[in-house]
């Protein structure tokens, strides 16, 4: 069993984040959904936005790397849009066997830090027409995570759904692509947990 630190969307703790959280549980893993909202959930992306805003982002990284503190050495980082970000940012701040990226990944500059932690893994996810889409920053982060001696993978997924496995966005979500995402998940977070405790024992 590894824990696993699950951060929400721009749009707070939608029914897809809990059944993200459920599909993690399913495969033995011990999950905690992190709201940083305080309970507030949105339908709206730009709505979400100002209110994100107004608590401002690095109140909410350093929120994000609070409540982090005291879990497992060996926890695994994931998140939805923003959420995918705040998984970052966890990841420079403490040792992590892997992060996942679900329709967002941020430039470390952009996350006022320099550089990736040596050796830890990660996947980037995201549909091919997603509007809040940057080619460039998936592009750096992968290769800031390769440069740093860990290996990264990015899918792309059909459609344009930015939250496409949150079926409570009937305008977003893809069955198949989100059964394809998990798919590819699981493994990842069984083998990086798996790795990180190899290495860890290395180290002792």
């Amino acid at each position: 069993m590894t824990t696993i630190a699950l951060f929400h969307s721009v749009l707070g703790v939608r029914p897809g984040i809990l059944a993200a959280a459920d599909q993690l549980r399913a495969a033995g893993h011990d999950v905690r959904v992190v709201d940083q909202y305080g309970g507030r959930v949105f339908d709206d992306y730009e709505e979400a936005s100002k209110f994100a805003e107004q608590i401002g982002f690095p109140t909410l990284m350093a929120s994000a790397a609070e409540v982090v503190q005291g879990l497992p050495e060996e926890l695994l980082v994931a998140g939805f849009s923003n959420g995918g970000g705040m998984a970052e940012y966890v990841a420079t701040q403490r040792p992590v066997a892997g992060v996942v990226m679900l329709s967002g990944a941020l430039p470390l500059e952009m996350l006022d830090v320099e550089a990736w932690p040596a050796g830890v893994p990660a996947q980037i996810h995201y549909a091919v027409d997603d509007p809040y889409r940057n080619q460039a920053w998936i592009d750096e982060v992968a290769a800031t995570v390769r440069d740093a001696g860990g290996r990264a993978q990015v899918f792309d997924y059909p459609g344009g759904g930015h939250l496409f496995t949150d079926a409570s966005l009937p305008r977003e979500y893809d069955q198949g692509a989100t059964k394809l995402l998990w798919s590819r998940v699981l493994p990842f977070c069984d083998a990086a947990a798996a790795a990180f405790g190899r290495q860890s024992a290395t180290d002792r």
